[in-house]
C-alpha cells in the first residue's frame, strides 16, 4: 500500500486527503475524527476518475469534518485551587473555597463558590460536577421544549434527554429518538447550547449529515455557525 497526500480544490477550500492503492475493487472515502481524509482506491485506478470522485464527495467530505468539529477539545486538568477560573454559561468565575459542614455551591459577583465538607481536588470536582448535571438538566430541558416549537410541522415529538459527561462529542442521538448531550455544555454560552440541541433535533428529521440535514439546520437556525465557534473557543 503505498500513501501520497493530494487535495481537493472545493470552491475556496482545499482540502488535503491521504490516498493509497490496494487491491479492493471500488474506491472508498474515509473521514476520521481528527479531520484527516483517507481514500482508498483500486490498485491501477485512474488519478483522472480518483479526483473526480473525490471532488464529487467534496461537499461531503466538509460536512463530516464540521462534524467532527464538535468533538471536544482538550483542556487543561483543572486544580480546583482558590483564585483559578471556572466557566459557567459562557462566563468566566473564580474559584472561591470555603470548608463547611455541608456542601453548596453559589455564584456571587464573579466567584464561584464552593462550600465543601472537605478540601481537595477529587471531592471538589466531584460536587462541582453534580451541580453542573443539576443545572444542565433543568436548562437543557428548557432549551429542547423551546425548540422543539420550530420543528412541529415535521411531528418529530420530545424525545427522551440524557445528560453526562462524554468524552469526544457535545451531543449525538438514535433513530430511536433518545438525545445525549454532554454535562460539559453547560459551561458554553446558551446561544451554543440551543445550536447543539437545534442539530440534534435535526437528526431526527434528517439522521445523516447529508445535503438535507444541513439545508434544515440553515433553515431553523441560520445563526448556528456562530455558535458552534463560540462553542469552540469557550471550551478549547
Amino acid at each position: 500500500m503505498l500513501n501520497t497526500i493530494n487535495h481537493i480544490n472545493y470552491g475556496s477550500k482545499s482540502i488535503p486527503y491521504n490516498l493509497s492503492f490496494t487491491t479492493r475493487k471500488t474506491l472508498g472515502i474515509k473521514v476520521m475524527p481528527d479531520g484527516t481524509v483517507n481514500i482508498i482506491a483500486p490498485i491501477g485506478a485512474n488519478m483522472l476518475d480518483i479526483t473526480q470522485k473525490a471532488k464529487s464527495k467534496a461537499y461531503w467530505i466538509l460536512k463530516q469534518r464540521a462534524f467532527f468539529g464538535m468533538y471536544k477539545p482538550n483542556t487543561p486538568k483543572r486544580k480546583f485551587v482558590n483564585g483559578e477560573t471556572h466557566l459557567y454559561l459562557g462566563r468566566q468565575y473564580k474559584l472561591q473555597i470555603i470548608k463547611g459542614d455541608a456542601d453548596e455551591i453559589k455564584i456571587y459577583r464573579g466567584a464561584l463558590i464552593i462550600t465543601a465538607k472537605f478540601i481537595n481536588p477529587d471531592y471538589l470536582e466531584k460536587i462541582l460536577n453534580d451541580w453542573h448535571k443539576t443545572k444542565a438538566t433543568v436548562l437543557f430541558d428548557e432549551i429542547l421544549t423551546i425548540a422543539l416549537e420550530v420543528f412541529k410541522k415535521y411531528k418529530i415529538g420530545k424525545p427522551i434527554l440524557h445528560i453526562r459527561q462524554m468524552e469526544k462529542r457535545w451531543g449525538s442521538c438514535t433513530k430511536l429518538g433518545k438525545i445525549i448531550l454532554n454535562t460539559e455544555l453547560i459551561k458554553a454560552p446558551k446561544g451554543s447550547i440551543e445550536y447543539v440541541i437545534i442539530h440534534e433535533l435535526c437528526h431526527l428529521v434528517h439522521y445523516n449529515h447529508n445535503k438535507d440535514f444541513y439545508t434544515l439546520q440553515n433553515k431553523l437556525y441560520p445563526q448556528w455557525e456562530k455558535w458552534k465557534e463560540k462553542l469552540e473557543q469557550a471550551l478549547a
